[in-house]
């Protein structure tokens, strides 16, 4: 009786201290992450990096959600933008790489200083690189659409959406940037409420401003485009109140860190660029994959295209903690302790291949109920349902293979992920999807196959690298 009594006991207070954990995760946390238990620094950096990610995939969704409203040619004008965009998400995410690897490593040492001079050097970068963006986006956003093959209507009645998202670019790439600031300090919890904030202004400004409820003028699609730039735009603003505010508890931007750094920028710029190839070669390799896909109609077209957001959207808290070990990573290699800093790799990898592993587990037994919330053709629930079926096969080795790239990009090694990215999705995968799909007429299961393949062998290259450790002798 006794010893039952104490099982309880245990159990509650186990219970008590996880609620605990987690209040102090959203809250903000001045743990140390380069001492104590390693399973509590993982779980206070993973969940707000998780609900981070959660809501920066709201505002494409709530953007859709409303535009939807205006007609086919209007989410056409919208997904065709987001083409576009995706070359400031690449130059975004790789300085947030390089940002991430150089601010943890200074924190790592205790050099708050150094950190915040890192900082400022990514920021500006950013803003200069968003220019390159922003002033051909202004002056040729019908040229640019007409050039992805929108039709006539899109490019002159709608191309006002293009225009405002790409000139005002600089806020996508500062909401990177910054974000990755607190991150790599440990702030977590910040980076999780800045998007937060900006998703919240965006859903009640954009159904205001497309359909002009109330005192606001009614803008249609260009209404969308000033509300989502608005959202961005006033979390960068606070973004930069609490870096120069003080309220960070781990980072702040003083007068004196606020100076040119060129040797600075161009590490930066340099660890960056493997960064930003990791995004164009996975993204390209999609674009691959859709061409082969093509070949058997645009059903299977659309079922690749459901079951790839179902699964983007449900490896988004698997990014989160990948990007908990790239924290870890840099903040211990910095503190000199290479051998917690692969701890914590080890750690991270395991709880990721759990999480994937049942979330795969349930989609392999029943994507039906899934698909059928985007759709109702049978065709399309087919063939979207085998993608989901055959594609979570390996979401176990994907779980693992995500923080391991994390962790080069962490220590400041973004060339290895690079070239890693190279051989699996342009050297194996499109040639594999090609000859299965095409060549052995396997039809879209072959491309489906091809992608476990590459994932796979991805996770087991960057394994064998990760293993022979010179990730742990990376200078940044």
């Amino acid at each position: 009786m006794k010893q039952h009594i104490s099982i309880k006991t245990k159990s509650f207070n186990s219970l008590i201290s996880l609620y605990k954990d987690i209040l102090e995760s959203i809250s903000g946390t001045e743990k140390d992450f380069t001492t104590g238990s390693l399973k509590k620094a993982v779980l206070l950096l993973s969940i707000p990096m998780v609900l981070e990610m959660i809501w920066e995939s709201l505002f494409a969704i709530a953007d859709i959600y409303f535009v939807s409203r205006l007609g086919a040619e209007a989410v056409a004008a919208v997904g065709i933008t987001e083409s576009l965009i995706t070359i400031v998400y690449s130059l975004g995410i790789g300085l947030s790489m390089a940002t991430t690897a150089m601010v943890s490593r200074r924190i790592g040492e205790k050099n708050p200083d150094k950190a915040a001079r890192t900082a400022f050097q990514g920021i500006v970068v950013g803003v200069i690189a968003s220019l390159f963006i922003a002033i051909p986006g202004i002056l040729f956003a019908p040229e640019l659409l007409k050039l992805m093959g929108a039709s006539s209507h899109i490019v002159e009645e709608l191309s006002g959406y293009t225009t405002i998202m790409l000139g005002g670019n600089v806020v996508i790439m500062l909401l990177f940037i910054i974000n990755a600031v607190f991150r790599s300090a440990g702030d977590a919890a910040i980076s999780m409420r800045v998007l937060m904030i900006a998703n919240i202004i965006n859903i009640i400004l954009d159904p205001c401003l497309i359909f002009g409820i109330g005192p606001f003028p009614e803008l249609g699609i260009e209404g969308a485009a000033i509300a989502t730039t608005i959202g961005r735009g006033l979390a960068v603003v606070y973004q930069f109140f609490l870096l120069f505010s003080g309220k960070s508890k781990r980072i702040m931007l003083r007068k004196e860190n606020c100076v040119p750094d060129f040797r600075l920028m161009k590490k930066l710029i340099k660890i960056s660029m493997g960064g930003i190839g990791q995004i164009l070669i996975a993204t390209t390799s999609w674009i691959g994959l859709v061409r082969i896909i093509a070949v058997f109609g645009s059903e299977a077209v659309a079922g690749y295209t459901i079951g790839i957001r179902i699964i983007i959207f449900s490896i988004l808290p698997s990014l989160g903690i990948s990007n908990a070990a790239s924290t870890l990573v840099g903040q211990n290699l910095g503190a000199k302790n290479p051998g917690r800093a692969e701890q914590s790799v080890w750690l991270t990898g395991k709880i990721n291949m759990t999480l994937l592993g049942v979330i795969g587990f349930i989609f392999i037994l029943i994507p039906e109920p899934f698909v059928l919330f985007f759709t109702d053709e049978a065709s399309v629930i087919q063939s979207a349902s085998m993608c989901l079926r055959i594609i979570s096969i390996g979401f176990i080795s994907y779980g693992f293979g995500m923080v391991l790239i994390n962790s080069f990009n962490g220590a400041g090694d973004t060339t290895t992920p690079t070239l890693i990215n190279v051989f699996c999705f342009w050297l194996l995968e499109i040639p594999l999807a090609y000859l299965l799909a095409i060549y052995f007429n396997i039809g879209e299961k072959g491309v489906f196959v091809s992608i476990v393949v590459a994932e796979s062998i991805m996770t087991l290259s960057a394994f064998i690298l990760f293993k022979r450790g010179k990730w742990k002798l990376k200078q940044v």
